[in-house]
C-alpha cells in the first residue's frame, strides 16, 4: 500500500504526463486545493459553457481528443457552497453534470446530506437548469428539494413539462426570488439575486452576490455585453472579494460556424480592457468562468492563458475552494 507521500508523488507524476499531452489535451497541473478553515466555503464545481467539452458534433482540435480521453475537470459551470456551522450545502446551477457535482460537494464534507439544502438557478438555458431532471422519479426521486428561482423562471418550471412534474410530484419545492431582495440562509450566509441582460427567451437571467461571515463573492456566468447592464463591472468588482464572471469567448476569432452576434457574451479581451484600471490586488479577485469549448483559456498552456495570468487575472478551475 502506498504511503500518503508516495501517493501524492505518483499523482503529481501522472498529472505531469497528462499536461504534456500523453493523455490528450493539456490540463492544469497544481497541488490539490485543500479545504479552508473558514465556516463557509465556496467551491468551483464546473467552469465550462452549457453544452460541455467535448461539445456535441465538434470535430475541431479543441474537442476531438477529448472524445477519446475525457477530461474530468471539464464540467458545466456550477458553484457549491457549504455552511459548516449549520451542516448545510447549496448548489448554484443545476447542470447536466449535477450527479458528479453533488458528489464532489458532499466529498468536501461527508456529514452533508446527499441532496443539497437548496439550489439557486440563474436562468432557463440548458446548462443552468437541465440537471433538475435527475431529481425526478426516473432518477433519485428527491423530496421537496428547495429550488430558488425568479418569477419567470418559476412560471417556466410550473407550466412546462417535464419540469412541472417535478413540482407536482414534490421532487422540488420552488422558493421565490425577487430582484435585489436578499435571502438569509443562516446567521453566516446570505444570497442576493440581481437581474442582468441576456437572451431571456424563457426566463429572466440573474447573477448572485454571496455574502459569508467575512467575505463576499459575485457570480455572473452569463450576461450580454457589459454595456447593456445598468452597472459598471469595474465598480461592482471592487465591492466584493471574489468575482466569477462570464468568459464564454476569449475573442471573436474562435467562432466560425455561427453568427456570434446571436450569442453576444462579453469577450474576455473586452472585459480585460474594461478592468485595466484596477489595481493588481483588485484584478486578482477576478476569476473567469463559463468557457465555451472553443475558448483557449481551457488550455492552461495556451498563449491566451499566459497573457491573462500575466495581466493579473485568474482562470476558475474545478476544485478551487474559497473561504467566505
Amino acid at each position: 500500500m502506498f504511503s500518503q507521500s508516495n501517493y501524492m508523488r505518483s499523482s503529481r507524476i501522472l498529472l505531469c504526463l497528462i499536461a504534456f499531452g500523453l493523455y490528450g489535451c493539456p490540463l492544469v497541473v497544481k497541488e490539490p486545493n485543500m479545504s479552508s478553515s473558514t465556516p463557509v466555503e465556496l467551491i468551483v464545481l464546473g467552469n465550462v459553457q452549457d453544452a460541455g467539452s467535448p461539445h456535441i458534433g465538434c470535430t475541431k482540435d479543441c474537442c476531438k481528443d477529448l472524445f477519446k480521453n475525457p477530461d474530468p475537470k471539464r464540467q458545466v459551470v456550477s458553484l457549491g457552497l457549504i455552511d459548516k456551522n449549520n451542516s448545510t450545502s447549496y448548489l448554484f446551477e443545476a447542470t447536466p453534470d449535477i450527479s458528479l457535482q453533488l458528489r464532489d460537494l458532499r466529498n468536501m464534507d461527508t456529514s452533508l446530506s446527499e441532496m443539497p439544502t437548496g439550489i439557486f438557478l440563474t436562468h432557463a438555458h440548458i446548462g443552468h437548469y437541465a440537471g433538475l431532471m435527475y431529481l425526478g422519479k426516473e432518477a433519485i426521486n428527491a423530496h421537496c428539494v428547495p429550488v430558488y428561482a425568479m418569477p419567470r423562471m418559476t412560471k417556466f418550471l410550473n407550466y412546462n413539462g417535464p419540469w412541472n412534474q417535478l413540482v407536482s410530484e414534490q421532487n422540488i419545492e420552488i422558493k421565490a426570488l425577487e430582484n435585489q431582495k436578499t435571502v438569509t440562509l443562516s446567521d453566516n450566509l446570505t444570497v442576493t439575486p440581481f437581474t442582468v441582460p441576456h437572451r431571456d427567451e424563457y426566463s429572466e437571467t440573474v447573477g448572485y452576490r454571496i455574502q459569508g461571515p467575512s467575505k463576499s463573492a459575485l457570480f455572473i456566468p452569463d450576461i450580454d455585453k457589459w454595456e447593456k447592464w445598468g452597472l459598471r463591472i469595474l465598480d461592482v468588482i471592487q465591492e466584493v472579494d471574489y468575482a466569477f464572471i462570464d468568459a464564454t469567448f476569449f475573442d471573436g476569432d474562435e467562432i466560425h460556424t455561427r453568427d456570434i452576434s446571436e450569442i453576444p457574451h462579453p469577450f474576455v479581451i473586452e472585459t480585460m480592457d474594461k478592468l485595466k484600471a484596477l489595481s493588481d490586488e483588485q484584478k486578482a479577485k477576478v476569476h473567469f468562468i463559463h468557457f465555451n469549448h472553443t475558448n483557449p483559456l481551457l488550455n492552461h498552456l495556451s498563449p491566451q492563458s499566459r497573457t491573462l495570468r500575466k495581466a493579473g487575472y485568474k482562470i476558475a478551475q474545478k476544485g478551487d475552494v474559497f473561504g467566505l
